[in-house]
This record gives C-alpha cells, sequence and structure tokens, in this order.
C-alpha cells in the first residue's frame, strides 16, 4: 500500500485551514488550481462531511470528506480515482504561534495493474503534492 507522509506550515489558523479544505461551494474551484468545474460535484452533503467528486480531466476522484472541528481533523476516503484506484488522505491541523502545522498522509490502495504502477510513484511525488496545498494553504 503506498504511502505519502509529509506535513507543511500554513499562516492560517487551523479553523481558516479547515475552512478551505472543506468549502465545496462553487468557490472551491477559483481555490484549487487542479479542480475544473466540469469534474467538481458535490453529491450529498451534512454539517460534518461531504461526499464530492473533484479533480481535472487528466485525473479525479470521488471521496468523502468527514471533519472534526474539536479535533482539527479531516478525513477524506477516496472512494475511486483515476489513476490511482481509492485510498484517502488525513490533514490534522495543529495550532502553533504564526499558524498551523499541518500533518498530511496520503494512502493508495490499487487494484488493477495501472493503479499499481500509478501508485508505485506516490512515494516519490512529495514535492509536487505539497505544492498543490501551497495557494490555497498558504503554506510557506
Amino acid at each position: 500500500m503506498p504511502a505519502l507522509h509529509f506535513h507543511l506550515t500554513s499562516t492560517m489558523s487551523p479553523p481558516e485551514v479547515m475552512g478551505v479544505l472543506t468549502d465545496f461551494s462553487p468557490a472551491r474551484i477559483q481555490e484549487w488550481p487542479s479542480i475544473d468545474a466540469e469534474h467538481f460535484q458535490v453529491h450529498d452533503r451534512g454539517d460534518t462531511w461531504a461526499e464530492v467528486t473533484e479533480g481535472n480531466a487528466k485525473s479525479f476522484e470521488r471521496a468523502r470528506y468527514e471533519w472534526d472541528p474539536s479535533a482539527n481533523r479531516v478525513t477524506v476516503t477516496t472512494r475511486d480515482s483515476t489513476p490511482f484506484g481509492p485510498g484517502g488522505w488525513v490533514f490534522q491541523l495543529t495550532p502553533e504561534d504564526d499558524g498551523t502545522r499541518i500533518d498530511v498522509e496520503l494512502q493508495r490502495h490499487p487494484g488493477n495493474f495501472k493503479a499499481k504502477v500509478m501508485a508505485s510513484i506516490l512515494p516519490f511525488a512529495g514535492p509536487v503534492v505539497r505544492k498543490s496545498f501551497q495557494e490555497p494553504l498558504k503554506t510557506t
């Protein structure tokens, strides 16, 4: 099971970071450059969860987001993903003097050969994945 672990430091507070991670309004498309309008759909939503499809023509996934403001944690369970298959993300937010430390864990459970090949590069993709969070989460 390929996995990636890293941390980021944001200038935003934990509630602000959680707000960006869990904003499923049309503004999400502007906030996250890797999401386009054609591949963004909110299927259902509750107070602390959302079921969404998001991504772009190259890669998209359907996932269930769940968040717990009291624990400063966002968990994303990926139901299906092109090209990686199911898996998930965990974002643990820790307040710091000048913002938030964001510990990120990404796991994939590829089922077919193509997904296994693509997922095998995941441990080496840290810099690219980290960069995708830089603008939306105001990381340094």
